[in-house]
């Protein structure tokens, strides 16, 4: 898969409310379905398509612990589109200081 389809693939999945919740309580540590399910008035069956979804984007991984299967966000993934909106934003933000200077300087030259 691409670097282009990848980073369409996980912010499609990020595109879910749900999915972002999901993907912010495991930001504090690796949880099982039932413990992501907890806080949404939706079926665990429900709750677990949309860690599919996350996991076929890349943005989660199940491991198994005996009983357990807990899920895990996968910090490098992103890290990915973290840099690729860093990226822009840091464009932006050029274009944002060479237009501050502009307009300072043109106030200047009106005093």
């Amino acid at each position: 898969m691409s670097a282009e389809n990848r980073l369409d693939e996980a912010f499609m999945a990020l595109a879910d409310p749900v999915r972002r919740a999901i993907v912010a309580r495991l930001s504090r540590g690796p949880q099982t379905v039932n413990d992501l399910a907890e806080p949404f008035e939706i079926s665990k069956q429900a709750v677990s398509r949309h860690i599919q979804v996350l996991e076929n984007a890349g943005l989660v991984t199940r491991s198994r612990d005996a009983q357990r299967r807990p899920v895990h966000l996968d910090a490098a993934r992103l890290e990915e589109l973290t840099a690729w909106i860093d990226k822009y934003r840091i464009i932006h933000e050029q274009q944002f200081r060479k237009l501050d200077a502009l307009l300072a300087t043109s106030k200047e030259e009106e005093q």
